[in-house]
């Protein structure tokens, strides 16, 4: 005999000794892989859970909700940098420094009542955090308040205290479109 014939014998028999023991081999398989799915599946909810809970908001964002929530300005400003911007991209408005900051917040106080932001999800990396939040008021004025998503790119200094700078995006369009007010409205002046 050849080495082949040796090798093809040698697979058959053990192919023949496993279609015997088959639905053996296969209810053992079943229930092992089932078991084993199931395990795996707790095991990575729980890990999923565990990971979730450790996804702790960090502390310059919460601050920063507290202060959007709150009815002090300064508290807005205080968590930039002296030279720090803070942009809102649906009304294409950019403020510099900790005094234009916190004028923004005054404004925003004075034209929207309620205003508050829930965060929902935060994202780090580095010196950037991306958060993923809801921004709800009620436009003074407006039939009805509205409550839009949001996210917001904070860029920290390189202490992680601070906020060089601040991007919201959310749709004005869709502000306006639930607060009841046409598309062409614009804030008044005074």
């Amino acid at each position: 005999m050849t080495s082949r014939t040796l090798r093809a014998m040698t697979v058959l028999t053990a192919a023949a000794a496993l279609c015997g023991a088959a639905p053996t081999a296969y209810a053992a398989h079943t229930t092992t892989a089932t078991t084993t799915a199931t395990t795996t599946a707790t095991a990575t909810a729980a890990a999923s859970s565990a990971q979730a809970a450790d996804r702790r908001v960090p502390r310059i964002v919460t601050a920063w909700a507290r202060a959007w929530n709150g009815s002090e300005p300064r508290a807005l400003g205080a968590l930039f940098t002296a030279d720090g911007t803070y942009t809102d991209e649906a009304v294409a408005a950019t403020f510099r420094g900790r005094k234009e900051i916190s004028g923004w917040k005054a404004r925003a106080d004075s034209l929207i009542g309620n205003v508050h932001v829930t965060i929902r999800t935060t994202r780090s990396d580095r010196n950037r955090i991306t958060v993923r939040s809801v921004y709800s008021g009620h436009l003074k004025g407006a039939p009805k308040p509205f409550a839009v998503p949001m996210t917001t790119v904070i860029d920290l200094d390189r202490h992680h205290c601070r906020i060089v700078s601040n991007k919201d995006h959310y749709s004005l369009a869709t502000v306006l479109a639930q607060s009841g007010l046409p598309a062409d409205w614009t804030p008044p002046t005074t």
